[in-house]
């Protein structure tokens, strides 16, 4: 109700609520919308910084594109197991020496997890991987492949959209376990034990151990970072088309909509936000209470 709808008293009205007034409760005056504030602490995008944020989201589908594949070429017999696994065995090193060279630059006053408590937990999860390979393997015998192949489909999903791209270090649970559970799925389809062994341990170095290396590039080496996203989504496309070129079109696709169009969308988007702020708001308590709680 505006102030026309007044009685038209000669005191003037004041907000308060302790004290009786000639006035509706729900009265205001014209100095009412002078304390009206708009798009206050709104953050404004850049589009090449958006661009760059959005890589780690490209660089995850990729990753995932990348995993696909290695399982088809297992699948067809074009990718021996001991071949995956000295490989992901290399990199595994490669990217821990990474990792523990970056850490100690950021951490080099704090205690750092020792090697050796590394090596132990590598050691426990290879070992009990490779002694339930055999159980793995025949986990889903009594289920058909379509509906073996329609889970995986769903659990990657459910790790790319429940992935933590803010803070990916470490990965989600639900993320990680998605995936894994996915990993188990396409594994339990290959020939042998030691293939489900191998794909096991390559999942485990593309869905956990990758993603912590990458936000530690993205934390202390933010070019390499950007160069790394851009090299992974041109190996996932390289990848997928060496098996389904439609599957790499498609690919490509999903990689230009999320890199480059919706971050597009966002700061375009960003010039008609309309936030207002005003009397009408909750009260908000900047000072600190911490003394009263004592």
């Amino acid at each position: 109700m505006g102030p026309d709808s007044a009685p038209g008293p000669a005191v003037p009205w004041r907000k308060v609520l302790w004290e009786r007034q000639p006035f509706p409760d729900n009265y205001v005056d014209q100095r009412f919308l002078e304390e009206l504030r708009r798009n206050e602490g709104i953050h404004q995008y850049r589009y090449w910084a958006v661009v760059k944020e959005a890589g780690f989201v490209g660089q995850q589908l990729s990753c995932v594109a990348i995993f696909i594949t290695l399982w088809l070429y297992m699948e067809q017999g074009l990718l021996s197991p001991e071949k995956l696994l000295w490989t992901s065995l290399v990199c595994a090193l490669l990217g821990y020496g990474l990792h523990q060279a970056l850490t100690s630059q950021m951490e080099s006053g704090c205690e750092l997890r020792t090697r050796l408590a590394d090596l132990q937990s590598a050691t426990i999860f290879l070992s009990f991987t490779f002694g339930f390979s055999p159980v793995l393997k025949t986990l889903t015998e009594s289920v058909s492949t379509d509906t073996v192949y329609a889970m995986s489909a769903v659990m990657l999903l459910a790790h790319l959209v429940s992935f933590p791209y803010a803070h990916p270090s470490p990965p989600g649970s639900l993320s990680l376990n998605a995936a894994l559970f996915a990993s188990v799925c396409l594994a339990s389809r290959l020939p042998g034990a030691l293939h489900t062994f191998a794909m096991l341990s390559c999942a485990l170095l593309v869905f956990a151990m990758w993603p912590c290396l990458l936000q530690r590039l993205r934390e202390t080496a933010p070019s390499q970072f950007t160069g790394l996203c851009v090299g992974v989504c041109v190996g996932g496309v390289g990848g997928l088309g060496s098996q389904s070129p439609g599957g790499a079109v498609l690919l490509a696709l999903a990689l230009g909509s999320v890199t480059l169009l919706c971050p597009l969308l966002l700061v375009m988007l960003q010039r008609h936000k309309d936030n207002i702020q005003g009397p009408w708001d909750e009260a908000e308590i900047h000072e600190d209470i911490n003394h009263f709680l004592h």
